[in-house]
């Protein structure tokens, strides 16, 4: 992706925020953006809470918020800005590429959405743009993300199925083959294909995929 950067050096550096749970991750996202041009990390918050309380102190322009906090979500740090009459533009940074999670960021005012799997310049370049007032997420984005892919697992076999459920539960490949009953190359087979059908790279992926969506079932279950 590359996108014309509106700011100059004359106006003074972007202020940006990181909101993320995970210390290790948020201070390497917070060298890439310092590292940029004319950007300037000037608040880290790893909860809602901390986040509100973060932003109202030193107003960033930009805030990047992970999908995953341990009091919320990055939607609901969004939506409680905006009811407090923030004026920071949102980009939700995430590890989840999920659809749900992409239109309810549409609807509470995310100005993007971007996985944590991107290059560091794509960061900087979707940060200057939104800076500059673009908004990256759509109703089209949406949209045309849902036509291609509404379910994930739907070309998979029973039997895989049953592997995604039981790399939720977190067990090795040895552990599915004794719950299965199978070989453990059978197990191998059947994760390389889910992978593909998925259009996954790898086993943690597929850990991950299956942790959100359990989160999605609570939080429907809970409205």
């Amino acid at each position: 992706m590359s996108l014309m950067r509106a700011t100059t050096e004359s106006s003074g550096p972007i202020t940006v925020m990181i909101v993320d749970d995970h210390e290790v991750v948020r201070r390497g996202i917070a060298e890439v953006v310092d590292r940029s041009e004319n950007l300037n990390v000037v608040a880290e918050a790893g909860s809602v809470a901390e986040g509100l309380r973060r932003a109202a102190l030193v107003q960033p322009q930009v805030i990047l918020v992970d999908l995953q906090l341990p009091d919320g979500t990055g939607i609901d740090l969004i939506r409680q800005l905006k009811a407090a009459g923030a004026t920071s533009r949102p980009i939700i940074l995430t590890s989840f590429d999920d659809d749900r999670a992409l239109a309810e960021a549409l609807d509470a005012g995310a100005a993007a959405y971007l996985l944590k799997s991107v290059r560091g310049a794509e960061i900087s370049d979707v940060i200057h743009a939104v800076a500059a007032g673009r908004v990256l997420l759509d109703e089209r984005t949406v949209t045309r993300r849902r036509a291609e892919h509404e379910d994930p697992t739907a070309d998979l076999t029973p039997s895989e199925l049953r592997v995604v459920d039981l790399i939720a539960e977190g067990l090795s490949n040895r552990e599915i083959a004794e719950r299965l009953s199978v070989a453990e190359k059978t197990v191998k087979n059947h994760i390389t294909s889910l992978l593909a059908k998925m259009g996954l790279q790898r086993r943690t992926q597929v850990a991950a995929w299956a942790a959100g969506r359990k989160n999605r079932e609570w939080s429907s279950e809970g409205r």
